[in-house]
Formats: structure tokens, C-alpha cells, sequence
């Protein structure tokens, strides 16, 4: 699966992958290597604190590579009428619990939000898959994982501002 990363947002993901994979990397070797000159690794505390640190830190530049090497890097689609990967979209609850609330979100992933405190969703989430695509306007319903129905109406759609 591609996955829509402005420049910003590449660039960062990019400087937190060569620093986890040298610099931290090299720490959290060294660590384990001192740990290990205290002795009995059944009861080292500081062996096996490091050990966990190593195994998240190697996940995280798993996930990093994959999301680098599948990236794709450029601007939003411009602001056409219609829900695109990139966006910032407010919709409206129509009708239930929720009748009359909005929300704004971002349809794409967290990496792509950066530093923006803004909600994420991703295309393939119910609510962000129910609005991809779907021009200004448009109310969809769409059914929640615990098999409710749920009603939007698409009040904006615009791309995500670097800033």
C-alpha cells in the first residue's frame, strides 16, 4: 500500500530513521553489552529493560523503512469539491446519538499529520473509506465494526497545510 507524505513529513520520518538506525541503534547495543558484564541475565533487570528497548526500537525502523521505501512524496491533490488522501474534512453527524456534531479530521495517516493535533483517519477506516472520494455535500451512511449505521454529511474538504 502506497501512503501520501508531503516533503515535511517524509523529510522527518526520514531524519528519525537515520538517527534511530545509527546513533540509537549503537546505544542500545551498548547497553545490552554493558548489562550483560554484570552477570546472571536471569535476573538482570537492566539486561532485560534493554533487550525490550532494542526489540521496540528495531519495529520502529521496520516501520519506518516500509513506510520510506512505499512513500509517495509530493502535495495533496488540490482542492477539487471531493474527500482526496491529504485532506483536512469536516463532516456533520446526521441523526443518533451523535445528530448535529461535527468533526475534522485528517484522511490519510498520523505520519502525514506531523505536528498538527488534528484526528487521523485512514482511507481504509470506515468512516475515512466512506468519505473518500465523495464530493462536498454528500451525506453517506457507513456501518461502525459493532455493525451500527452512521450518517455524515461532507461539509469541506481541503488539502492539509504545512505549517
Amino acid at each position: 500500500m502506497t501512503t501520501w507524505l508531503s516533503q515535511d513529513a517524509y523529510d522527518r520520518l526520514k531524519t528519525e530513521y537515520e538517527e534511530l538506525s545509527t546513533t540509537r541503534r549503537a546505544e542500545v547495543v551498548q547497553k545490552i553489552a554493558s548489562a550483560r558484564e554484570e552477570g546472571d541475565l536471569k535476573e538482570n533487570g537492566g539486561y532485560h529493560a534493554a533487550r525490550e528497548e532494542q526489540g521496540k526500537l528495531e519495529a520502529r525502523i521496520k516501520q519506518l523503512r516500509h513506510l520510506l521505501e512505499s512513500a509517495q512524496v509530493g502535495a495533496p491533490s488540490a482542492a477539487d469539491g471531493t474527500v482526496q488522501v491529504g485532506h483536512e474534512v469536516a463532516v456533520t453527524f446526521l441523526g443518533g446519538a451523535l445528530d448535529g456534531e461535527t468533526e475534522t479530521f485528517l484522511l490519510g495517516s498520523r505520519e502525514q499529520a506531523g505536528h498538527h493535533e488534528i484526528d487521523v483517519y485512514s482511507p481504509q477506516s470506515p468512516l475515512g473509506g466512506a468519505v473518500h472520494g465523495q464530493a462536498i455535500g454528500t451525506q453517506i451512511s457507513y456501518t461502525l465494526p459493532n455493525g451500527k449505521e452512521l450518517t455524515v454529511r461532507v461539509d469541506s474538504s481541503a488539502p492539509l497545510q504545512d505549517g
